[in-house]
């Protein structure tokens, strides 16, 4: 277990240090994950809407 667990730090350790030398090469990631943030965002706010719309027919007695 020892011995995974080292080299999951080296491999990340090597992964940073090339991040670091490249700083503009995580700032597609961070657009992706921006953007998949405010997509889920989007998606309760429709549920919630629908919901609440559902809701209020349901509740019109004809």
């Amino acid at each position: 277990m020892h011995a995974l667990l080292l080299a999951l730090w080296t491999t990340l350790k090597a992964r940073w240090d090339l991040l670091r030398e490249q700083p503009e090469a995580g700032y597609s990631t961070e657009t992706v994950l921006v953007t998949a943030l405010l997509v889920a965002a989007a998606l309760v706010i429709i549920a919630i809407i629908i919901a609440k719309v559902t809701t209020k027919a349901n509740g019109i007695e004809l």
